[in-house]
């Protein structure tokens, strides 16, 4: 191993000569670099190797090159790079090669090497790095795609990009990505040769024997590799993908025509196909920007392409009556009706034509759910109030039993300070019963607060323990704790704590926030401290180690705490605790001895 070392480091030499000689290293550098690469050779000729080691070393060689690099700029040298930096990027290339030699499953370490090929320019090698990647992880559709991408835009070879993707479609018969990417190649290609072609044209220039293939030329290798995966590729998501490729390419439209029919033919059902074609007509027949074009004109032209998109929607549900199909027809009218524009008439066009399509969909009981919550909001900020309120009593006629509507349908009669509020909670938390009622009760609480008198907020907080869930009715408590001593003051916000200590489950909080209020007052009782301390420590004591540690703390920094005390709650603490909270225990107690806590 000791021979194999020395051999490696002896080979360096020459190149740590060359950085001396031309002036980019000092002596001392170079003595400095040739420690460090003793250091890492040794550790990856161990017999036990480790992946770290081989990335350490790698990066290593990558920021040599690097400042190398750094310092022929700034020197102005460019000469030698043959027995410099070739002499380190062969280096490095064959640590890699090693460490996904060893370790084959890693493709971040395969890519890796990939990124150093590229940033580097080492073709050669990044074909043979592709090479054996896919040849080990041939699983993997990103890779092949990467591959075939590399050879298409850097090495120009539309030839073995075509391999490529022949070779990945063996493996994956029925991957859309794969099926998109090499439709998408063949068709730069076919872009490609069109412009050869005409640079040739126009130069005059003879091509010989040489001919470009009309095929090629018009896309029917493209047209080819469609056909071919609509009969693999089930789901309308390959078609309009494809479809977007192929409008970027201006030579397409026979293509595009035939892509679009198979669409209408196969998913006449299917709410993204109507979704499309409606969406397409904005595209369509658009005005030719002039001088002459006036504002008017082209709100009016605008209106009509919006109207010619609705009228296909129209069609649509009355084709495919269902959810999805209202809800990407309403999608459509709220993105046009959010769109910034000075025309006044056509935002008042596109609001109206909004809440008309709310309506009908809503008509043919085929709004869906999370639909209603815009159409209100809609309504109120077009001060449609009435309206507002009627649908939102529909709504929950609908989803009786969604909490979300219910709360939708409170906030509007809330916003509009209506007489029905208190009724419309009955109501609700009827339908309801208890569970999964919190919101309703947090959000009647807090209009009681601002709206009732402190007896019936207080009555409707005692009310909501019994309303909610046991786990819900915690977060209850100490928000009745908190609005107590904001409303009551510290003498009957202990009388309500004693009362509420009473009733199980508690949270943390609810104890915490009783220790924060007696802290507050200007004659905190150590006593009362004490209390609430040791009736949180009954419920949370084996959970949670930070209590304890509190604890002790209150004993230690209270003018009538005992820190004589504190011995005994650590034993207790350590009694209680659970599993690692002994140890996090332990160490935050050693921290508050030193005083670092």
């Amino acid at each position: 191993m000791a021979e194999r070392i020395e051999q490696r480091l002896e080979d360096r030499v020459p190149e740590l000569e060359q950085l001396e000689r031309v002036g980019l290293f000092t002596r001392k550098e170079v003595r400095a670099v040739l420690r460090r690469a003793s250091a890492l050779e040794y550790k990856i000729q161990r017999r036990a190797l480790r992946k770290e080691d081989f990335i350490n070393y790698i990066q290593y060689e990558i920021n040599l090159l690097e400042l190398i690099k750094k310092r022929r700029a700034r020197i102005g040298y460019s000469f030698k790079k043959d027995e410099i930096e070739n002499s380190i990027l062969h280096r490095v290339h064959s640590l890699f090669n090693r460490a996904t030699g060893k370790w084959k499953e890693d493709v971040q370490l395969w890519l890796s090497h990939v990124a150093f090929c590229k940033q580097w320019n080492s073709k050669h090698q990044l074909s043979k790095v592709f090479s054996s990647m896919l040849a080990i992880h041939p699983n993997k559709p990103a890779l092949w795609i990467m591959a075939a991408k590399w050879e298409m835009e850097t090495r120009l070879s539309s030839e073995s990009a075509r391999h490529l993707f022949l070779r990945a479609l063996r493996f994956h018969p029925e991957c859309p990505k794969l099926y998109q990417e090499y439709f998408r190649m063949e068709l730069m290609n076919a872009e490609k040769q069109r412009k050869e072609k005409k640079e040739f044209e126009q130069a005059k220039m003879d091509l010989g024997e040489f001919s470009y293939s009309e095929e090629i030329l018009n896309g029917e290798m493209a047209r080819i590799i469609y056909r071919d995966a609509a009969q693999k590729i089930k789901g309308i998501e390959f078609h309009l993908a494809v479809l977007s490729i192929a409008k970027l390419f201006d030579f397409t439209q026979d293509l595009q025509k035939e892509i679009l029919e198979s669409l209408q033919s196969k998913y006449a059902d299917d709410p993204l196909m109507w979704d499309y074609m409606a969406r397409r007509e904005l595209e369509l027949g658009s005005l030719q920007s002039t001088e002459h074009t006036t504002k008017q004109m082209k709100v009016s032209e605008m209106t009509q392409r919006e109207e010619r998109c609705c009228a296909v929607f129209e069609e649509a549900v009355r084709a495919v009556p269902t959810e999805v199909m209202w809800k990407c027809y309403i999608t459509f009218c709220l993105e046009r009706y959010n769109r910034k524009t000075n025309s006044k008439e056509l935002k008042q066009k596109r609001l109206e034509r909004t809440l008309s399509v709310f309506d009908k969909a809503h008509e043919s009981s085929l709004l869906p759910e999370a639909l209603y919550k815009q159409w209100l909001q809609l309504l109120l900020e077009s001060n449609l109030f009435e309206k507002a309120t009627e649908v939102a009593e529909a709504a929950t006629r609908r989803f009786s039993l969604s909490v979300e509507m219910w709360q939708m349908r409170l906030q509007v009669l809330i916003q509009l300070k209506s007489d029905d509020v208190t009724q419309c909670f009955e109501e609700a938390v009827k339908h309801m019963k208890s569970k999964g009622t919190l919101p309703l009760w947090t959000l009647w609480v807090e209009w009681s607060e601002g709206t009732n008198s402190k007896e019936d907020t207080e009555a409707l907080y005692q009310r909501s323990l019994r309303g909610t869930t046991p786990a819900e009715s915690m977060t209850m408590k100490e928000k009745y704790l908190d609005w107590t001593y904001r409303n009551g003051g510290y003498k009957k916000v202990r009388k309500v704590f004693t009362s509420l200590c009473e009733n199980r489950p508690f949270s943390l909080d609810f104890f915490r926030k009783m220790i924060q209020i007696e802290k507050e007052q200007e004659s905190c009782k150590m006593l009362h401290l004490r209390e609430y301390y040791e009736r949180a420590l009954r419920e949370f004591g084996s959970t949670d180690s930070d209590i304890w540690l509190d604890y002790i703390k209150e004993e230690l920094n209270h003018p009538h705490g005992k820190p004589e005390n504190c011995g005994n709650i650590h034993w207790r603490a350590m009694k209680v605790l659970q599993g690692d909270l002994v140890e996090d225990f332990v160490s935050k107690y050693t921290l508050l001895q030193t005083g670092h806590l």
